[in-house]
């Protein structure tokens, strides 16, 4: 099994949301089409913007934990390092 740990963003440099899920896909299209409420529904939180995979669970735990903890420009550089133009990578997924 895979783990994902996952940033979504309502817009480049907008608000920040940080989860684990063990699918991907069909989490990142529930909050695309403001299936779960919460966070995520409340700010329009649709765009994939960076995502790890890991294979254990302990470690996928603690890395989304150390996540919630960065502050915001840290989030923000980790994305841009990765996907500068802060492209919806859920394109690219499905």
């Amino acid at each position: 099994m895979q783990y994902y740990i996952y940033i979504m963003a309502n817009k480049k440099n907008g608000t920040l949301y940080v989860g684990l899920t063990n699918d991907l896909i069909r989490r990142v299209y529930e909050h695309k089409n403001d299936l779960i409420e919460g966070f995520t529904k409340k700010y329009r939180i649709h765009i994939l913007v960076y995502y790890e995979v890991y294979r254990d669970i302990k470690n996928a735990i603690i890395r989304e934990k150390r996540l919630k903890k960065w502050n915001r420009n840290w989030k923000i550089q980790l994305i841009e390092k990765n996907n500068p133009e802060w492209e919806d990578l859920y394109d690219k997924l499905i």
